[in-house]
């Protein structure tokens, strides 16, 4: 690389692609293929969706894997990043489906043979488009190891654990009420649903006693399915139904008599205190239903229509709730209609509301397995980063139900069961297994597939080729953190801890890093169809993959939700290009120069040695915890604050001194050297060009082979520190003061007065506050005068500033503001205003009253300066 001149500004897109295919070309990321057991690191990165592209949660959660990477092989660990793919089995179907949709065909008319052969052409062409972005961000992921959950020997992982499950007597088939999606036709997850607040109607229904004594006022928000009603349930504490509770109601419109019990699930003080119960469309109700061994009616098909014989046969649920409610006020069943906002269940992938049915699908008994997991994480052998999902977790696990692991889909792993004729299930890994299994002939395998998130449980040791005992299987299980959403705690990580816990009787990680939700700048979801969304891409190709990465890790630690605005990755282009520009300035003067470090060093020298060290402990500290801002924080204040803005400043004239030079050089280029090692995992890209131009002894071919900053050897100077900051403390004030009397910043004074020993800092203090020469003690004639600390700094003004021409100045400044606060207080007077405006406009025209109250008495000070 050149080492010798950097030109212009920095161009982010140019060396952001150099510098990605040299990494890729060294096989930078690559894990050794014998790694010291004591010395692994590993993260088995979330796998994203086959069908998906990036996204700012992306940039964000894959750009913390990949600084956790950099940070732990710069200390000497042999690190394993291994990247993979999902295969989505909802959203790549439906991706697929839209395709021969457009073409005029579909899945059926093709069979499940074909189709899945266009699924596999689809993932060829098209699949894995994000793992392509994630290289533009700088991840330097193992990619010779990518895993995709549908290869060969991971789906034969897969099978074992549900023939495990299933001979166990933990996998089973049975009846229960499942988020039904009936544009897609499967039951969905909820990670897959979102809810939706909607304006709707609360219909108020008369439910007449069979023999006329009565009846009960029911309350539902979906009508249509009282068709498959079984019951009403009062709560046995309910005084109002004494003595009916066993009655006969007859269902409206239906004409089927149904009971009246008592159960604990109504709540008394909540309308009537009556609820309808309907075991095929509610998953409560399926419970009062168990409870009381009522009939399970499901009266929906699989598109949402209505199956139920009479007048309603064929309606769409929509069209049957409408002639429902009609036929109800007609036969005078109807008491009331509300307005009334319901809580709507929607499907992400069709954005159709779902329907809670109940359907026939294959459950694991998820309660054995949830007690080691459970154990686990109460032993703290998995520690939760914030902390408080440490008990979500385990309360989750406590109370955890049986999982539908069920999708009535094509594409994913085709769930492992085989029938003979007479109805015999086995589970086996193929069909010769399965004869061999049943004693019998199979006629036919199970149609549907499993859930994504029981393939994707095994992600931590599948990946690492389990179930053979792999030599990676052993030195990188388990993995040392996870890095995820929250949304996803129950659906993904707990199954992870229950398949780990139970298949390799140890966590899978010991970490869980649950990273903040991006918002936008207003705090709203970031979302493509509410056109809230913004492609990183976009902005790596505008502002610079290093620019995106600080702007989202700098605002990432302990806390949850982050706002993205596209100010803040301007400012940290602009912070790239503040690096760039120092270089330039430190490899300008290192030329014909012999840079060293002193063995007694000055003690401007010492400070920002100090300065460096302790934010290298920050940096550290900070990336080990998992509170990336705060390293960020201290990595930017410390270049911009006190490298870039006094101690390169205060630097140039020793740097004119060639007695100086060779030893002030050598703290420039030794803080430079360990200040782009210790950005580099959040900044990969500039600081490796930096690192590669900079004449850096003991270079190592790339910035990722270079040691971690060894925090403990590195001096700290308490007395140095405190002096310095002293020192600048004087500066900052007497620059306020020049700027109050209207004297340019940087224009070079005569003489600056000081009362105070300064303790070596004269120099400092002349140069940083822009005079010819510091004296000590008072001038004669008119000065202004500041304090910082112990210190008196005079500024003398004669000469300078021209008494009448001030005091002309400060008379019409001053009348100015005093008209403009008569108005201001004329307004607040005014009692209409104070009832009219609003709260925030009042506050604020208070407030700037105040304000101009303290501009004028500082006016006034100053004109006693003058007069």
């Amino acid at each position: 690389m050149n080492t010798t001149g950097i030109e212009g500004g920095y161009q982010a897109s140019e060396i952001e692609t150099r510098w990605r295919l040299a990494w890729e070309d060294a096989h930078l990321s690559s894990a050794p293929a014998s790694p010291d057991p004591d010395r692994t690191y590993c993260i088995t990165i979330p796998p994203p969706n086959v069908t998906g592209s990036l996204h700012m949660g992306h940039a964000l959660c894959y750009s913390i894997q990949d600084l956790l990477g950099r940070f732990h092989k710069m200390l000497g660990y042999d690190v394993l990043i291994l990247p993979g793919l999902d295969h989505a089995g909802i959203a790549t179907q439906s991706v697929v489906d839209k395709q021969l949709k457009k073409e005029g065909s579909s899945a059926f008319a093709l069979g499940r043979e074909e189709f899945l052969k266009r699924v596999w052409q689809w993932r060829e062409e098209s699949g894995g488009t994000i793992l392509s972005q994630f290289r533009q961000l700088g991840c330097s992921f193992d990619w010779s190891r990518e895993r995709f959950t549908l290869d060969e020997k991971y789906a034969q992982a897969v099978l074992k654990v549900f023939i495990d499950w299933f001979e166990r007597g933990l996998i089973y088939k049975g009846l229960r009420v499942v988020n039904w999606d009936p544009v897609l036709k499967t039951s969905v997850s909820d990670i897959e649903t979102e809810r939706k607040v909607v304006k709707g109607k609360l219909y108020h229904i008369r439910y007449p006693f069979a023999d006329g004594s009565g009846e009960v006022i029911i309350a539902t928000t979906r009508p249509e399915t009282m068709l498959a009603d079984v019951a009403v349930a009062v709560h046995p504490r309910d005084d109002r139904y004494k003595g009916k509770v066993g009655k006969t109601i007859t269902l409206p419109l239906v004409g089927r008599e149904i009971p009246l019990l008592a159960d604990i699930y109504p709540d008394p003080e909540f309308g009537t205190g009556a609820v309808k119960i309907t075991p095929g469309h509610d998953a409560n109700d399926f419970e009062v239903g168990a409870r009381h061994n009522l009939e399970t009616l499901v009266i929906l098909d699989e598109t949402g229509k209505v199956n139920f014989e009479g007048p309603y046969h064929g309606l769409d649920r929509a069209e049957a709730r409408r002639r429902i409610v009609e036929d109800l006020e007609a036969q005078g069943f109807l008491e009331k209609i509300e307005d009334h906002e319901v809580a709507l269940v929607v499907s992400q992938r069709s954005g159709e509301a779902v329907e809670p049915m109940a359907s026939e699908q294959w459950f694991v008994r998820q309660s054995e397995l949830a007690g080691p997991a459970l154990k686990a994480s109460q032993a703290d052998q998995m520690a939760f980063v914030p902390e408080r999902y440490k008990e979500e977790f385990e309360d989750w696990l406590a109370n955890i139900k049986d999982w539908c692991i069920s999708r009535q889909l094509w594409w994913g792993h085709r769930i492992p069961v085989y029938y003979t004729a007479d109805g015999k299930a086995v589970a086996a890994l193929n069909q010769a297994e399965a004869e061999a299994k049943a004693g019998a002939p199979i006629v036919r395998q199970d149609d549907d597939v499993l859930d994504t998130w029981f393939s994707s449980g095994l992600w931590p040791f599948a990946t690492l080729g389990w179930p053979e005992e792999t030599p990676e299987l052993k030195a990188y299980y388990p993995s040392n953190v996870l890095v995820t959403s929250r949304d996803i705690l129950y659906l993904w990580v707990a199954r992870m801890a229950m398949m780990g816990m139970d298949f390799m009787k140890e966590r899978p990680f010991r970490d869980v890093f649950i990273y903040a939700t991006i918002l936008t700048k207003d705090g709203k979801r970031m979302s493509k169809s509410l056109g809230t969304g913004v492609d990183p891409v976009d902005v790596i190709n505008t502002k610079g993959a290093d620019a995106l990465r600080f702007a989202l890790m700098g605002q990432t630690g302990h806390n949850q939700s982050i706002r993205y605005d596209e100010a803040k990755v301007a400012e940290c282009a602009h912070f790239c290009n503040k690096i760039w520009n120092a270089a330039r300035f430190v490899l300008m003067n290192a030329e014909g120069a012999t840079p060293r470090l002193a063995e007694t060093l000055p003690t401007v020298d010492r400070w920002i040695l100090t300065r460096l060290a302790r934010c290298a402990a920050t940096v550290t500290e900070s990336i080990r915890t998992y509170n990336l801002q705060v390293g960020a924080e201290a990595l930017e204040n410390f270049f911009w604050s006190e490298y870039a803005d006094w101690y390169i400043e205060v630097s140039k004239p020793r740097l004119a001194d060639p007695a100086q030079r060779d030893e002030v050089l050598g703290v420039l280029m030794h803080v430079f050297e360990v200040f782009l090692k210790l950005l580099h995992p959040f900044m990969p890209f500039i600081t490796e060009e930096l690192s590669q131009r900079m004449p850096f002894a003991n270079r190592q071919d790339f910035l990722v082979q270079a040691a971690w900053p060894d925090v403990s050897a590195m001096k700290v100077d308490g007395a140095a520190e405190a002096t310095v900051e002293r020192w600048i403390a004087l500066v900052r004030s007497v620059r306020a003061l020049r700027a109050e009397a209207s004297l340019p910043a940087m224009r070079t004074l005569p003489a600056l007065y000081v009362e105070a020993d300064l303790e070596g800092g004269e120099e400092f203090v002349r140069s940083q506050a822009w005079f010819t020469e510091l004296r000590r003690g008072r001038p004669e004639g008119a000065f202004l005068t500041t304090t910082s600390g112990n210190a008196d700094a005079h500024l003398p003004i004669e000469g300078l500033i021209d008494p009448v021409a001030e005091r002309e100045r400060i008379s019409k400044e001053d009348a100015k503001l005093a008209e403009e606060l008569e108005r201001l207080e004329a307004r607040l007077a005014n009692p209409q205003f104070a009832e009219r405006a609003k709260p925030e406009v009042v506050a604020r025209e208070r407030a700037r009253v105040d304000e101009i109250q303290g501009l004028r008495a500082k006016l006034a000070a100053r004109m006693a300066i003058f007069s």
